[in-house]
């Protein structure tokens, strides 16, 4: 184990946190609120915001979507630009906090924005930034990393740096009460796989690592578990925690980390427009199945600590099958077939190879040991 770390988002959580903007945001500022489709006036956070920054003078972008593509943001960037804003806060889930982390970044270029995302241009500076968590699944609101579609080409990919950090994050479980069954379900196989991806891999003994990662993964499957209580404060809340602690960095620090479920599922998205969670909950099985000896180790662990499997029962199969169990819970697919592709599996199998190659992920999981070759053997697993 060898880390540095460093996380300097400032966690607000409890209800009645967004009045505490009025403090948060550095007196004198020119704020750009950025939010996505409206929800946000129908639950009453809009007002409760727009109180928080009566004393600022403010403006607002709509229309973020829930995989935010560079188009609608570039929009955002020339607003900030026209108005001489200087500083952008997000009131959404982790699509809205994710653009505004592009916006924070592209409006100090002045180059195409999306050359921060190709890696033709690295970030210097960004535009500060805080957010209003209304839907908690990504952690975004706490990590300095960020997923862009780019609608023109059919792209979406991602970035990171630690210049695009939120200054602070507003968790008010009261947000979530009126979101709709499909996104709690989401929120919970989101944080659920990221926590996986920093956990089963290979054994390294990081006890408190592994000890931390596990004990999320229990709360989220009790929270899977009890999903018909998902209307109540105290589920709501512990969702609200638990996606943040699923990937504010703490969890990864000094461990190998495995994100080829997200770099695949991300294609699935780009190309079909399945939810990001349920494209994860579709890859990941069948990306175990396909590496069950490489993670043997690991998922037996997960299986006696997470599942309470005996010794004996913690096999691969069992393992994998009792995690398909868990998203099944909260009603969400593990295999394409459900979603009516208009694609063949041999069609979705090129396209997400083909992908994967022209974006440079031709090595990857925690031993880089995963080629396209092996994405088209995973995703007949996930037929």
């Amino acid at each position: 184990m060898k880390f540095s770390f460093h996380n300097p988002t400032r966690i607000q959580f409890g209800q009645g946190q967004i009045a505490s903007l009025a403090e948060l945001i550095p007196a004198g500022a020119r704020v750009l609120m950025v939010y996505g489709g409206g929800s946000i006036k129908a639950n009453g956070v809009y007002q409760q915001v727009t109180q928080a920054l009566s004393s600022f003078s403010w403006y607002e972008f709509a229309g973020v979507e829930a995989n935010p593509t560079r188009e609608t943001l570039d929009k955002a960037v020339a607003l900030i630009r026209a108005e001489k804003l200087d500083f952008i806060l997000a009131v959404g889930g982790g699509s809205v906090a994710d653009g505004c982390k592009y916006i924070a970044a592209a409006a100090c270029y002045e180059g195409e924005g999306w050359d921060i995302l190709t890696g033709a241009y690295q970030i210097q500076q960004a535009l500060p930034l805080g957010v209003v968590l209304t839907l908690p699944a990504t952690g975004s609101e706490s990590n300095p990393a960020a997923v862009i579609s780019n609608q023109a080409t059919g792209e979406k990919l991602s970035f990171m740096h630690p210049a695009v950090y939120p200054r602070f994050a507003v968790l008010d479980p009261e947000t979530m009460s009126t979101l709709p069954d499909r996104q709690l379900a989401n929120g919970v196989v989101d944080a659920f796989v990221h926590v996986c991806e920093q956990y089963l891999t290979y054994p390294t003994g990081a006890l408190v690592q592994d000890a931390q990662a596990e004990a999320l993964l229990r709360v989220l499957r009790q929270l899977a578990e009890t999903f018909n209580e998902r209307h109540t404060p105290a589920w709501r809340a512990n969702l609200m925690w638990a996606a943040n602690q699923a990937l504010n960095g703490v969890i990864g620090l000094g461990v190998p980390q495995d994100w080829a479920t997200h770099m695949i599922g991300h294609e699935l998205t780009a190309f079909y427009g399945i939810d990001h969670a349920r494209t994860l909950a579709i890859v990941q099985p069948a990306l175990l199945k396909e590496f069950e000896q490489e993670k043997a180790a690991k998922l037996a662990q997960l299986g006696q600590q997470v599942f309470g499997l005996e010794e004996e029962d913690a096999t691969p199969s069992i393992v994998i099958a009792a995690i398909e169990q868990l998203y099944h819970r909260v009603e969400v697919p593990t295999r394409l077939q459900p979603y009516g592709l208009h694609d063949s599996l041999e069609q979705v199998q090129q396209r997400v190879a083909d992908a994967l190659q022209r974006h440079g992920y031709t090595a990857i999981g925690e031993r880089g040991d995963i080629t396209p070759e092996d994405v088209k053997n995973l995703l007949a697993h996930a037929w």
